[in-house]
């Protein structure tokens, strides 16, 4: 933390991470005169004060949750980390994560953590299990995680938030580059996704590529944009790909 005006140190937090992952950023939250900055050092997602760098030892486990908490039974030993900054709505920061390309990735579903507290507020399931939306895009059995996983948020997320709309891009089901192990379309990778900032709920999904075995997965977070089209204001949202299209 710097003083804007001279330069001059305030605090540092030690963020130091075993895995050389290059850290994109942090959020930041208020209330009043709680300020916090939360950011992501290994599986762990942190919440400092902004005005100190000291941990708020109210959030979570003495100042940090896991990323791993909504993820399932089968991720303890599995690589899950967090590049980008979350997306702050409300009382809710949701996270984005970094998993193994592989056959060994962790399922990639969307988390939302109350910024006061720590706690899970709520999981939308990338990979969905029996009954739900989009089940039947995989194998049967694909949602236990035993050699398929990922279609995660990696590259970011918008949020509208007059609508309470969270967009989230999801990147290729593991493995990357084979798909015999999941047949299907393989909701929802390689997905946008608008869900309800509050709970995750879908209300809507454009999936840009089908059992993607290409690695063509939305590389950025979508941008919230106003067109004018037949004389007519459009609030739209725009999705680069790596595709390269017009």
């Amino acid at each position: 933390c710097l003083d804007a005006a001279t330069g001059k140190e305030l605090w540092r937090v030690d963020n130091a991470n075993k895995n050389n992952v290059i850290m994109r950023g942090v959020s930041y939250w208020e209330d009043g005169d709680d300020k916090r900055i939360l950011f992501s050092r290994e599986s762990w997602l942190h919440a400092v004060n902004a005005e100190t760098g000291r941990p708020i030892m109210t959030f979570g486990d003495s100042g940090r949750v896991s990323l791993k908490s909504g993820l399932g039974t089968t991720v303890e030993k599995k690589y899950v980390n967090s590049r980008t900054p979350g997306a702050v709505f409300e009382d809710l920061i949701i996270m984005p994560l970094s998993l193994s390309e592989g056959s060994d990735a962790a399922p990639g579903h969307i988390q939302a953590f109350n910024v006061r507290t720590g706690k899970l507020a709520w999981v939308f399931k990338t990979i969905p299990e029996p009954g739900e939306f989009g089940y039947d895009t995989w194998p049967k059995d694909a949602y236990k995680n035993s050699n398929v996983g990922a279609a995660n948020n990696w590259a970011g997320m918008a949020v509208d938030h007059d609508r309470g709309i969270v967009y989230a891009p999801t990147g290729s089901a593991g493995f990357d580059f084979y798909g015999a192990p999941r047949k299907g379309e393989n909701l929802f990778a390689n997905t946008l996704l608008a869900l309800n900032a509050k709970t995750g709920e879908r209300i809507w999904h454009f999936q840009f590529v089908h059992h993607d075995i290409l690695d063509r997965d939305p590389p950025a977070p979508p941008n919230l944009v106003t067109v004018r089209h037949g004389g007519k204001k459009i609030e739209a949202v725009a999705q680069v790909t790596k595709q390269g299209f017009g």
